[in-house]
């Protein structure tokens, strides 16, 4: 049987990437923010397209099909009707949307043609484009690469082209939509309204608010009349986890904004914080409010999926399922004996969606389901970068350096360091695909040093510093620290640390000022427990990342602990890094103390212009 070599793409909205298939097997997939350094761009991801080619040996006209995550005629008409149902609200959002999709949106299929052009000429005659639909892409990338030979599947985001939410059924290669939840009302979008009310960006802070969640006080009676107020006034929620949202309260659907501020304003005793506004223990409350609200609808929702379809197993994809923390409430409520999240739940991962959803459904290839290993390869499906090119980086940038022969020796040296204090920058293999760094493009740190989450957050991250850190945890010890009884290779899953582990919270601790929570001694690894107790897990596997494993396995050695810090290898408002400029110049531009790329170590004390941070961080602004 032939394997059809199948490239899928999603572009124009957020989160551009490619992926491609062969014979439905994955091969290589990226966003293209990582090659243009362009946070979250919509742009055609010409760069992805060009690396998955490379990584597969193929060129374009060797493709059996080009696959579009979604059915821009589809949005175009919900545009068209919602303008017309809620006219005259909206006309200058009307006026500026229209021109764009019509000199663009219309004429998709010439722009993507045209695109491919950019990456290297080809047949145009001879290019297949298909198109799926928006929430079949997202149960696509969720249920084809799952372990299941079986299970129900739940879609949740902003929108798609009409649908918002679907509970599908995935048996063999075949997928089957069996229910749909349709725009305005959309869970996506009314938690997309609390993160640009808190003063958070759309389509990408969402993550701030579910971080910023915890300091709320969950006892206290604002934080309830906030809840109250929420499912009264804005969003009925119904048994089946449907929602109905007030369309007086939101602007999206017709608006350039996400809400009404004035009528927000009035129902919350507060107006719409500023973006560098400085938060207050209401903002903190609001968080928790939506919060709650968002995880009670999830687990309505997937009681309802297991009412319809009595499946054991459930696959989860769209954005709303990289809230980590609604996922790790509906795994402890039992209702499904095993959960798997889509590591690029986003839009992002529409595009391999795309591409699988064409090989099985379209060109029925086969599909392999051992019911234990996903097809995933640990997210790992990036570009990785030789020591030919790592040593080009240090010529031109006059890095000093030690190569090891010996790897044992380089994550001993490294242990160690970690073990002192230090912060490492830890570069190898395979880039990850999707928002979470696995161990390939990750910063690194020590999760019992008390000041590690201030020293990161303030003097490396640079970003907001109640923000937590996940840890990274061999998975025979991970019952040692988390109440785990499940993996959590993909950083999908929130679970409490043990209580022996923790220490008591003094009386009145919910009442604190945020800051004075924050620096509240929590447990012995304080650097990755969250103000409420928990914690976002990366369970680390024999044969998935072995360089990643050796390293929190020496670490072990030295200390007792077989766990480290993990987070993404960036700063602000950054993409995670991709070739070995990105990362010189990230660890150049901050108060990281080690870099460790494939064999290379290099210590911040032996760089040149290492005092010269402006210099590297306007580098970073500029790439």
């Amino acid at each position: 049987m032939q394997e059809r070599k199948i490239l899928g793409i999603s572009c124009f909205y957020h989160d551009s990437a490619a992926a491609l298939t062969v014979g439905g097997r994955i091969i290589a997939a990226a966003q293209e923010e990582r090659f243009t350094r362009e946070k979250h761009t919509a742009a055609f991801p010409a760069n992805a397209i060009r690396y998955c080619l490379e990584e597969a040996g193929l060129r374009i006209d060797e493709l059996d099909a080009v696959v579009f995550y979604d059915k821009p005629l589809l949005k175009l008409e919900r545009l068209l009707q919602t303008y017309y149902a809620f006219a005259p609200r909206g006309l200058l959002s009307f006026l500026r949307a229209i021109p764009v999709w019509l000199r663009e949106k219309i004429f998709l299929k010439k722009l993507i043609r045209d695109g491919l052009e950019e990456v290297e000429p080809y047949d145009r005659k001879q290019l297949k484009l298909l198109f799926t639909e928006h929430h079949l892409s997202h149960a696509a990338s969720a249920f084809f690469p799952s372990p299941y030979e079986r299970a129900a599947i739940l879609t949740i985001d902003g929108v798609g082209e009409w649908c918002t939410a679907s509970i599908g059924v995935g048996e063999g290669n075949r997928i089957r939509i069996v229910r749909e939840m349709e725009f305005p009302h959309s869970v996506g979008l009314l938690y997309s309204a609390f993160t640009y009310y808190l003063g958070f960006a759309v389509n990408g802070g969402e993550y701030k608010l579910m971080g910023l969640a915890p300091y709320g006080d969950p006892g206290a009676e604002r934080t309830v009349q906030y809840m109250d107020t929420i499912k009264k006034r804005l969003v009925d929620v119904k048994e089946d986890g449907s929602v109905w949202m007030d369309q007086g309260y939101f602007s999206y659907a017709t608006g350039l904004r996400m809400a009404r501020e004035d009528e927000w304003e009035r129902l919350f005793g507060f107006p719409r914080r500023e973006e560098d506004a400085a938060i207050e223990q209401h903002h903190c409350d609001l968080a928790l409010a939506i919060q709650t609200v968002t995880e009670e609808i999830v687990i309505k929702m997937a009681r309802e999926v297991k009412r319809i379809t009595g499946a054991d197993d459930l696959c989860m994809a769209g954005g709303v399922a990289l809230n980590c923390v609604a996922n790790g409430k509906l795994l402890r409520e039992g209702i499904f004996s095993k959960i798997y999240v889509q590591p690029a739940a986003g839009d992002a991962g529409g595009a391999l969606g795309a591409a699988l959803a064409a090989a099985h459904m379209y060109y029925e290839e086969p599909r392999m389901a051992d019911g234990v290993n996903d097809q995933m390869n640990g997210s790992y499906l990036g570009p990785q970068y030789s020591d030919k090119e790592v040593m080009q980086m240090n010529r031109r940038e006059r890095a000093v350096y030690k190569r090891y022969d010996n790897f044992e020796n380089l994550t001993a040296d490294v242990a160690a360091r970690l073990a002192n204090g230090e912060v490492v920058g830890w570069y190898q293999g395979r880039m990850e695909y999707g928002p979470r760094a696995l161990g390939n493009r990750s910063i690194l740190a020590d999760a019992r040093d008390p000041e590690m989450q201030k020293r990161l957050n303030l003097r490396i991250k640079n970003r907001e510093g109640f923000r937590p850190f996940a840890p990274a945890v061999l998975v025979e010890d991970a019952t040692e620290y988390f109440e785990l009884e499940t993996d959590s290779s993909y950083m999908l899953m929130v679970a409490q640390v043990r209580r022996d582990r923790c220490v008591p919270l003094p009386e009145g601790f919910h009442g604190l000022p945020l800051w004075d929570k924050l620096y509240q001694k929590r447990s012995d690894i304080q650097a990755v427990t969250h103000v409420d107790g928990s914690a976002r897990i990366q369970t680390v596997h024999r044969g998935t990342n072995e360089r990643y494993r050796q390293l929190i396995n020496a670490f072990k050695q030295l200390t007792g602990y077989g766990l480290l810090v993990n987070t993404s290898f960036n700063v602000r408002d950054e993409p995670v890094v991709c070739t070995p400029y990105d990362a010189y110049r990230c660890f150049m531009a901050t108060d990281m103390d080690v870099l460790v790329m494939n064999e290379y170590v290099y210590l911040k004390s032996e760089q040149p212009e290492r005092d010269n941070k402006d210099k590297w961080k306007s580098m970073i602004a500029t790439i």
